[in-house]
């Protein structure tokens, strides 16, 4: 089979990777980026189908780390990486061929001496398309960056590369993912997601706000559907913003349920 991207010299990049029976999306996800990286580094969490397997055909170095939350997971990934750049991909994204063409014109161009990162759109594949609308895209995310100016940071549940100084760069073509299966897949997400953020409300001390549990989920659909143009995306971009509504409705209900249950133990 001819290649589908031109060859070049392997960058001075790591791909860093955290992986759990990824087997699937972690090939494909590997394929993207074959030959791009002189290092591999994939933390795996426990995989028992052929996650493993799978990493080492590529060349990667993995190393067992029990799951400590995807932000501080990656932060033990980037740890391992050597090479002065990293490239930091989750299993189930994919780079696309104009992706890949603008991070090799990065290092070709001399960027990689004027920028200490790199963002690129994330676009998503769901019930049948790519979505280009709504809350879902561009989705810009820094996942190039030098290993020395950069740390993962944000939440545990909603992780961000953050830099200690340096421009970034945007770059063309888009960041593939395959995030969601299916409707139910989306949905069996919901109650996880909001788990830890009741947990980091209770740790700051917040309270319940009937304001924030009626209007955000609102916000969100109308910014979703109407201000980023959801609506464009046909019906999967209106199940998107009602789901992203109802995401919002459970996270900021959730505190009052846990304040009925303390009161209930008095």
């Amino acid at each position: 089979m001819p290649q589908r991207w031109r060859s070049v010299e392997p960058l001075p990049l790591s791909l860093s990777i955290v992986s759990c029976d990824e087997e699937v999306n972690l090939r494909r996800c590997l394929a993207s980026v074959a030959g791009l990286a002189r290092e591999i580094v994939v933390v795996d969490s426990g995989s028992k189908d052929g996650t493993l397997e799978v990493a080492r055909a590529f060349g990667a170095r993995v190393v067992h780390q029990d799951w400590l939350g995807y932000r501080d997971q990656k932060n033990v990934a980037l740890g391992l990486c050597t090479q002065p750049w990293v490239l930091a991909l989750d299993c189930d994204e994919e780079v696309s061929l104009e992706l890949r063409e603008a991070l090799v014109r990065f290092f070709e161009s001399g960027d990689d001496g004027r920028f200490a990162g790199a963002e690129m759109a994330r676009k998503v594949f769901f019930l049948g398309r790519w979505i280009t609308h709504g809350d879902w895209y561009p989705d810009r995310k820094i996942r190039l960056f030098l290993r020395e100016k950069a740390r993962w940071g944000g939440s545990p549940e909603h992780d961000r590369v953050e830099l200690t100084e340096g421009a970034v760069k945007r770059l063309e073509g888009d960041l593939l993912h395959y995030s969601f299966r299916d409707m139910a897949h989306y949905i069996s997400k919901i109650n996880g997601f909001a788990d830890v953020f009741l947990e980091r409300q209770k740790a700051d001390g917040a309270e319940w706000s009937l304001v924030a549990a009626v209007f955000r989920p609102w916000w969100r659909f109308f910014r979703a559907y109407v201000l980023r143009r959801g609506f464009l995306d046909g019906f999967p971009g209106f199940w998107i913003a009602i789901a992203t509504a109802f995401f919002a409705f459970v996270r900021y209900s959730r505190k009052y349920e846990d304040d009925q249950k303390e009161a209930s133990r008095r």
